[in-house]
């Protein structure tokens, strides 16, 4: 059986669609058509069923993805070492959140740049969890970090770290709320406090919300930005509260720049993924930087 049939067979599984198994491979989608049609031939027995949006595999292809696939990864991964034991000469393209990959995934990789020979290139973009997964799975992007699991095949996620969420507000702010009327009130009070937000819909204000007061917040954001590092220059010049991530706003915290205003027993947390399109951790340079990240993320916690 051809290699080159199974290889186009196994993307067209994880990815869902032929078009979008087109752009990966770097084939037309006639071509991507005309593969499949050919190995149905050869097997005797259909592998997909075309539907209105992608395909679904019978129960034939589920089974021959699940033989085939984990040898076709370690033919790649085999090729890929023989072929690039000197990475230096591999581009690995990373995407995630503006705020997170700037300030903790770029500095922890840029130290796989170097001319150690065996160090690579290193291109980031920025984005939110859709616009990323969406890039990731076009094949713009190698890696990607987002606080979104993906569904489908295409894309595997590994759970990467936890960021504690924490309520906090310029100092002025703090003492005109008062000790404990927060805690007391919840959905309530802050109906007359301006908000900091990311977006006209307080995703972050909002899921703080619902974890710690069981309610939702009655409250129109008075700046909306969307960047963190953005969000956290308002609070602190006193432009309302905002729910911002610990990392983010530690350094600020220590220096009495803002104040937490609760101190939850159980604080909101939101969990941060790794992401790849499935087989791609065969390739050496993204495996490394899978890795080296998730070494990394044991002194964020």
């Amino acid at each position: 059986m051809d290699l080159a049939l199974l290889r186009t067979f196994v993307t067209v599984h994880r990815a869902g669609s032929f078009t979008r198994a087109a752009a990966l491979l770097g084939l037309s989608q006639p071509a991507v058509t005309s593969q499949i049609r050919t190995l149905e031939r050869q097997l005797g027995r259909p592998l997909f069923l075309r539907q209105a949006r992608g395909v679904t595999p019978t129960t034939m292809g589920d089974e021959l993805a699940h033989k085939a696939a984990p040898h076709l990864d370690a033919l790649v991964e085999i090729t890929e070492e023989g072929l690039h034991e000197d990475s230096s000469d591999r581009t690995l393209h990373l995407a995630g959140p503006p705020e997170f990959t700037a300030g903790r995934a770029l500095p922890a990789l840029t130290s796989l740049t170097g001319d150690d020979g065996h160090g690579f290139a290193l291109r980031a973009s920025f984005g939110n969890a859709e616009e990323v997964l969406e890039g990731l799975a076009a094949g713009h992007h190698d890696l990607a970090i987002t606080t979104a699991r993906p569904r489908g095949a295409l894309l595997t996620a590994t759970p990467l770290c936890d960021e504690e969420h924490v309520l906090v507000a310029a100092p002025r702010w703090a003492a005109r709320i008062g000790p404990g009327k927060l805690r007391r009130k919840g959905a309530v009070t802050v109906e007359n406090l301006p908000v900091v937000e990311v977006h006209e819909s307080l995703p972050l204000v909002s899921r703080y919300w619902a974890a710690v007061f069981d309610s939702r917040p009655s409250a129109s954001g008075a700046v909306i930005v969307p960047d963190l590092r953005a969000v956290l220059a308002c609070v602190t010049t006193g432009a309302g509260l905002a729910v911002l991530p610990r990392y983010l706003c530690a350094d600020a915290l220590d220096r009495g720049d803002v104040v937490a205003l609760l101190d939850p027993a159980v604080p909101p947390l939101r969990t941060y993924f790794l992401v790849v399109r499935t087989g791609t951790l065969a390739m050496p340079h993204i495996a490394r930087a899978h890795e080296w990240l998730r070494r990394a993320a044991i002194d964020w916690a």
